[in-house]
């Protein structure tokens, strides 16, 4: 199911319990949980504005002003939400009443099936909307073609260089729920992680995520992958939900998705905006390349959103450009050379490469290239001149 924020206004110690149960199983993120409209609108109006549902599930029992009038409130508000209307039970009159008022669907007990198919028909279209219907920045992925290819490393490094070049509020999250990394390379050492935003979807606004997240860095916050074994099982569709929810408070949300794919990986794929796929000059890694490129189109993703990344490279290598675009379908979207010498010194001391050494020049420009904030240059962005 595509992510989806809602807000509850639902008076019924009975129907908010059943309601309750009912929503557990979807990846729902709720934005806010109310027993009945305040008396004074303006602050609530002012935070349906700042936690922007998609859909507010209002029940209509005992309202204490007309319907019509709470819908085109609650509608003129920036998201403009969704009104699902909720009943104690099912009063032709009323039902009457709330399609005449603007709600798109009307609910009452037993809500389980109805609710599930009403959530599902919202999720569907907003699919079918597409990214013009995601809020707020933009999200690139690193995905390595084979173990060892350097994505975590790379995504590592362009993520405190965007933050270094002020491109924005960056957000680096460690989506290699196998390995983590990324917490060892950036030595953080948060007692919480991407695990704990999954389980509390509930309660996942601003100031729980702040909880949640490590920032030693300006303009930079990282969420870790879980380290325990058991918390390394996480639902896709409540890992998006999270992700949809980064998208939010950030301008750049850096994902590193690990090597290979799987079902999670593919389940990201529409809120992706760029892939970058890292791969290493050598033969089992370009094969692995090519099939991963293909499983990514046939899972419905576009060719022109996928980058390749050539790493550790050297100025003699046995194929040109060309014949990697031939081979692999995609261009090479940038080069990171090959300097194990200065990226063992820096990972021993503890930190990222400097930023004059070769691959930290390197990284500045994959950086610059990828926010965007680098005039491009007329020649092939490469090492080789």
């Amino acid at each position: 199911m595509y992510p989806i924020t809602a807000g509850l206004i639902v008076e019924s110690k009975e129907l908010w319990e059943e309601l309750k149960q009912a929503l557990a199983p979807h990846p729902i993120r709720l934005a806010f949980e109310a027993s009945e409209i305040p008396q004074d609108w303006g602050p609530f109006i002012e935070r349906i504005d700042r936690v922007q549902p998609d859909v507010i599930l209002l029940e209509v029992t005992k309202l204490r002003e007309p319907l019509d009038d709470v819908v085109k409130r609650l509608r003129a508000t920036s998201s403009q939400p969704v009104i699902f209307a909720l009943h104690t039970s099912a009063h032709p009159e009323a039902i009457l009443t709330a399609l005449r008022a603007g709600v798109s669907e009307y609910l009452y007990p037993p809500v389980a099936e109805p609710l599930h198919a009403a959530l599902q028909r919202l999720s569907d279209s907003k699919e079918k909307a597409g990214k013009s219907t995601l809020r707020g920045g933009k999200i690139v992925a690193f995905l390595s073609a084979k173990g060892g290819c350097g994505a975590t490393t790379i995504a590592c490094h362009v993520a405190a260089e965007m933050a270094r070049q002020n491109t924005g509020k960056i957000l680096l999250a460690d989506l290699d729920l196998q390995s983590g990394m990324v917490g060892f390379l950036m030595k953080t050492s948060p007692a919480y992680s991407l695990a704990d935003a999954v389980n509390n979807l509930q309660r996942l606004d601003q100031s729980y995520w702040r909880g949640l997240i490590s920032n030693g860095t300006p303009n930079l916050e990282i969420i870790n992958a879980p380290t325990s074994p058991a918390a390394k099982q996480l639902p896709a569709g409540h890992v998006k939900q999270v992700v949809a929810f980064a998208r939010t408070q950030y301008d750049w949300t850096i994902l590193d998705l690990g090597r290979n794919v799987n079902p999670g990986t593919l389940s990201l794929l529409d809120m992706v905006d760029e892939t970058y796929l890292v791969t290493t000059p050598e033969v089992p890694a370009l094969h692995q390349a090519k099939q991963i490129i293909q499983v990514l189109l046939d899972a419905g993703y576009s060719r022109s959103h996928l980058r390749l990344l050539l790493n550790r490279t050297s100025k003699r290598i046995d194929v040109t450009f060309d014949e990697l675009e031939s081979m692999l379908g995609v261009p090479v979207f940038a080069t990171v050379g090959n300097d194990f010498d200065a990226l063992y010194e820096a990972f021993s001391a503890g930190r990222l490469v400097n930023e004059s050494s070769g691959p930290g020049v390197d990284f500045a420009r994959l950086a610059s290239k990828i926010a965007g904030v680098a005039e491009q240059k007329k020649k092939r962005f490469s090492l080789f001149g």
